[in-house]
């Protein structure tokens, strides 16, 4: 009675071990791989936030339908554009009504406004450089009027990108040292409950290899469990951020997802069969006496 309640209690001693092993590994690799996706997809959300950046040209007054299709035509093959708008000035006029809450053409009595089409570039070509030798292209024709986008906000997004780029590399592969300590202590809290039965193997005559070996194979399992509990949190955060905010395309690189959740498996993997055989490898090469 007293023996099967002690293997009882030995039994549970151990899985909750085990199972305070798996919950630091999941929680570990879930948050470094929550870094990693967004570092990967720093360039998606970069990407969307340039392509909402609009260049605005104002044609005059005197410009033909013929001169305004022609140039529609002619922006909409180049490969830098994303999606052209025209909007007529009878548009512009309605539409400013509207924001400011009153009829400003009976008080003016005549349209001041201006046709003009908005021009949406791919990320790509969207740098101040590129803007402004377009700008300066399409103000030299004769029937345009003025050429505008926003200098100062183009500048600030290219500098904001790099500096968030340079902080989330930096965060990833601190998290990633920290994800080594956490781990690496974790295993040895293990082993080392069960530093007794490694010397005790050593003193009936086992190698060290032969030791090593089951606690190698039964730690690296659960890393397994750790990193595909992660890789599966991980997953439904990558959808539900798709579903939330589908215009990043998030979905249209699985490539990343892919290097992401790989890189959580053979991080759970590998470090705890780094961490396993270096902790075991230390009791291992104690004295007995040093154990106690």
């Amino acid at each position: 009675m007293a023996n099967s309640f002690q293997e009882k209690f030995q039994r549970r001693r151990v899985l909750t071990g085990y199972l305070s092993v798996v919950i630091s590994i999941s929680l570990v690799l879930f948050f470094l791989g929550i870094l990693g996706l967004f570092l990967l997809n720093t360039r998606n959300v970069a990407s969307y936030f340039k392509e909402q950046i609009v260049m605005t040209i104002y044609l005059k007054d005197s410009a033909k339908d013929i001169e305004i299709t022609q140039l529609q035509k002619k922006i909409q093959l180049d490969p830098a554009t994303k999606k052209i708008n025209f909007i007529s000035k009878e548009d512009a006029a309605a539409q400013y009504a509207r924001d400011i809450g009153e009829d400003f053409l009976e008080f003016l009595g005549y349209n001041p406004l201006l046709n003009s089409i908005d021009v949406n570039f791919n990320a790509a070509y969207v740098n101040s450089l590129i803007l402004t030798r377009n700008q300066n292209e399409l103000e030299a024709t004769d029937f345009i009027d003025e050429v505008i986008f926003d200098q100062p906000l183009v500048a600030l997004l290219d500098e904001n990108i790099l500096r968030i780029s340079y902080v989330l590399i930096i965060t990833t592969l601190l998290f990633v040292v920290i994800a080594l300590l956490l781990i690496n202590s974790s295993i040895r809290l293990s082993i080392y409950s069960k530093r007794f039965i490694i010397k005790t193997m050593q003193l009936v005559g086992a190698t060290k290899s032969f030791i090593r070996r089951p606690f190698i194979w039964t730690h690296m399992q659960l890393g397994i469990l750790g990193s595909l509990i992660a890789i599966v949190c991980l997953t439904f955060v990558f959808l539900e951020v798709n579903k939330r905010f589908p215009e990043l395309n998030m979905l249209k690189q699985p490539l990343e997802l892919i290097i992401v959740l790989g890189g959580v498996l053979f991080l759970g993997v590998g470090i705890t069969g780094m961490s396993t055989f270096f902790a075991t490898q230390r009791y291992l090469n104690l004295k007995s006496d040093a154990i106690y």
